[in-house]
């Protein structure tokens, strides 16, 4: 099945230009001054000569550049399928954990079950209001913040919230984007329940419903999900196991018309509303964190999903509640944009009196049906081991970081994502004593249809600054120290810029190895060599997902030996959300979450002393003048 892309799509401020191809040369340069200090000498040797010859005059990498260029005057993003499949599509592990990203909602408390009820009625509500924005174009051009504020930004990820379903396939998956999604005069959500699933229609006669109908209809839903002699075995457990598993599965499945409706109806939804059971564990971050992820295996929530559509918010009856995103359709900052919409809608309408429900009649919830024999039974057992290896493989720590925030770091006249990343490499260091490749992502939403390339936080000058931290046989100056912080937070802006207008490395690297399959030539050397498999081998894999308002982002790890970590600035706190596998002998959150308060602490010693040196040397040059 070929990737869907709706025609009717905005695509944002009109004019933006085309993400550019990098000269050779540059990423080239780059990428040997990126892996330099992360391999031995006798491999960067090796690296090196195979790089010479690829970017040679005549070589395979100026045929292959040539092929790259011709194709950015052809597409519209000359990186996007290539990155899209890369990334996600033709990635086989399962989507929980591995992939999915989920944001964790402020803590509710509910009365009772209507009381949770009503809170999703009021969710449902918000999610038809932000679709209509989006369909209207009325939803506000975003300017670019951070580095090089102000450029106007590509809007076209939001069309696909609501509108997009990823295909399992036994070899790659398909990301489908239904087109004029907006003129559809009935929508329909799926609202998971007990693992069961039904259909709820939220637009009727092209109207949306009140959230008062809404209510009415989730409470019918709940009645119905409730009643144990109609409950089919947990479907939704499938799409929680590995993407070739689930193809196969959903095959199967297919052969049987009552299962072809059932998921035509969740592939064609909205959005998926997963009422939630208590999970009977203490609500700390940490543990809301994991219920988002993975529900807390099949025996908890885990198979009240379906994990394949973009969007699913949880609402538990212990009032936790959030969103999981299937990642492959847009990016962090879009999922953070809806969500506070979201969260400042619930709030806005808490206070309002739960207006009486029309009396207009509507049709009643629909339970999905399904067709279950001894082969598909067999599937949940394979599905359901494997998601109890996923779920307590999971070494999760959630940490809210209390020493300072974001305020300090701008009062050193410091970039605070980049004090971060480098903070983080001293984590890392302090850990195992070295660095290793680093993923940071970068967004290239200032091109037309950009998505993101990877910022390589392990720089030279954040190995020399975390060197000079923590080497106690040569110790160095403050003055030394600080100089080495300062040209790490330095070497970390230049990277970023670098990527955010399109210069990065990975996205280049990428798209000469694509072209060179697409020419059907083997692999090129320089994709076979140690170095670059390493290089891409992400050990730690980071962003930062700022909000306005009180929510959280986690993720797990990207290899089973490395770590997920999110972090989140606030004023005068920093969240981190960092996520490992207990099997990695190599890994433990709790070690490195340890290592992180320690050095935050340590840098801003450092800036303190050094402002105080600063303070001193002035007032003597003025005593002195």
């Amino acid at each position: 099945m070929s990737r869907l892309e709706s025609d009717a799509a905005t695509a944002g401020p009109q004019g933006l230009p085309k993400v550019p191809v990098p000269p050779l040369k540059q990423t080239l340069d780059t990428y040997l001054k990126c892996v330099r200090h992360l391999v031995k000498d006798e491999q960067f040797r090796k690296t090196e000569a195979i790089v010479e010859k690829f970017g040679a005059p005549g070589g395979l990498g100026q045929v292959l550049q040539k092929k790259l260029l011709e194709r950015r005057d052809k597409t519209e993003n000359w990186v996007y399928d290539y990155w899209l499949e890369d990334m996600y599509l033709s990635n086989r592990l399962a989507l929980p954990v591995n992939s999915s990203p989920a944001m964790v909602f402020p803590k509710q408390t509910f009365k009772d079950q209507k009381d949770a009820l009503r809170y999703a009625a009021r969710l449902v509500g918000g999610v038809l209001e932000y679709k209509a924005l989006i369909d209207t174009r009325a939803l506000p051009v975003e300017f670019a913040r951070g580095q090089l504020a102000g450029t106007p930004l590509c809007m076209k990820q939001y069309c696909r919230l609501f509108t997009s379903y990823r295909y399992p396939g036994l070899k790659t998956d398909a990301l489908a984007v239904r087109a004029n999604a907006a003129s559809a005069a009935s929508e329909h959500i799926i609202v998971a329940c007990k693992n069961q699933f039904f259909a709820l229609d939220v637009v009727t006669d092209s109207k949306p419903l009140s959230e008062a109908e809404i209510l009415s209809q989730l409470e019918k839903t709940a009645s119905m999900a409730g009643n144990a002699q109609e409950r089919f075995p947990p479907f939704g457990l499938l799409t929680s196991d590995g993407r070739t598993e689930w193809a196969r599965a959903r095959d199967i499945l297919a052969k049987d018309q009552t299962n072809m409706d059932s998921l035509a109806l969740i592939e064609s939804c909205l959005c998926v509303l997963c009422l939630d059971e208590a999970s009977g564990t203490k609500a700390t971050d940490t543990e809301r964190a994991l219920l988002m992820l993975h529900g807390g295996g099949w025996e908890k929530n885990g198979a009240n999903r379906w994990y394949d559509k973009s969007m699913q918010f949880v609402v538990g009856m212990d009032g936790i509640c959030g969103v999981v995103c299937e990642h492959s359709a847009f990016e962090g900052v879009v999922l953070v944009q809806c969500s506070e919409h979201l969260i400042k809608h619930i709030a806005g309408t808490a206070t309002e009196a739960v207006k009486p429900a029309s009396g207009r009649k509507l049709p009643a919830p629909r339970r999905l049906l399904w067709k279950c024999n001894a082969q598909i039974q067999g599937l949940f057992v394979g599905s359901r081991e494997r998601m109890q290896r996923l779920v307590k493989n999971l070494d999760m720590d959630v940490f809210t970081f209390k020493g300072y925030g974001k305020e300090f770091i701008k009062k050193q006249k410091m970039s605070p994502d980049a004090f971060v990343q480098v903070a983080l490499q001293l984590a890392f260091f302090k850990c195992s004593g070295k660095l290793v490749s680093t993923y940071e992502s970068a967004s290239i939403r200032r091109f037309r249809d950009g998505r993101v390339d990877n910022i390589r936080s392990a720089t030279v000058e954040a190995l020399a600054f975390v060197k000079s931290m923590t080497d106690e046989r040569s110790p160095h100056t403050e003055t030394e120290k600080m100089k080495r912080l300062r040209d790490a937070l330095s070497a970390q802006t230049n990277y970023t810029i670098a990527a955010i207008t399109g210069m990065a490395i990975d996205n280049h690297l990428l798209g000469l190895l694509k072209s060179a399959k697409e020419l059907n030539m083997e692999r090129p050397e320089i994709f076979c060599d140690e170095t670059y498999l390493a290089s891409n081998r992400f050990i730690l894999s980071t962003s930062q997902v700022p909000t306005a308002v009180e929510m959280f982002c986690c993720y797990g790890p990207v290899v089973h030996n490395g770590y997920g970590a999110c972090y989140n600035p606030q004023p005068d706190h920093i969240v981190f959300c960092v996520s490992s596998f207990w099997e990695s002998t190599q890994t433990s959150s709790a070690v490195f979450v340890k290592a992180l308060n320690e050095g935050l602490l340590e840098i801003r010693d450092l800036c303190d002393a050094s402002a105080t040196a600063a303070a001193t040397k002035m007032a003597a040059g003025g005593q002195g003048g």
